[in-house]
């Protein structure tokens, strides 16, 4: 037992110095890796972890704030924290409306809208129809 523990070490070393010998005559190259910074986001509304999940509504935790004040002409960011699909579409689930639909989005995704008059704007979530959220657009 104790040659075998004896032997391991005199292995690595005879493979370290068998590969190091091997790169002696070539030449190195260095490779230039650029690395992307994520810029943190500052959303407005936020659609939290577990938001997928029935027990978040109908309360006001699928999208927070569930009710936003902006100002007409103000973006409006929504960024999606959990790890499922969501969307933010205009209207009710019984009743979208054509002013926005982000579509799909993905996991950390955000979405961005402005809104050009004043008045109550409704949205929720097509995948997840207990999810909603209005936003009251001021001048």
């Amino acid at each position: 037992m104790n040659k075998k523990i004896a032997i391991i070490p005199i292995i690595v070393i005879i493979g370290i110095i068998a590969a190091v010998s091997q790169m002696g005559g070539e030449t190195t190259q260095t490779e230039t890796v650029e690395i992307e910074t994520v810029e943190e986001i500052d959303a407005t509304i936020t659609i939290p972890v577990k938001a997928a999940r029935p027990a978040c509504g109908p309360h006001p935790e699928c999208y927070i704030p569930s009710y936003y004040v902006t100002k007409v002409d103000e973006p409006v960011i929504w960024l999606n924290e959990d790890s499922a699909f969501h969307s933010v579409t205009s209207g009710s689930y019984e009743e979208p409306t054509d002013l926005f639909d982000s579509g799909h989005m993905d996991p950390y995704g955000i979405f961005t809208y402005t809104f050009e008059e004043p008045g109550m704007y409704p949205y929720f979530c097509t995948l997840h129809p207990w999810m909603a959220g209005n936003v009251k657009a001021e001048r």
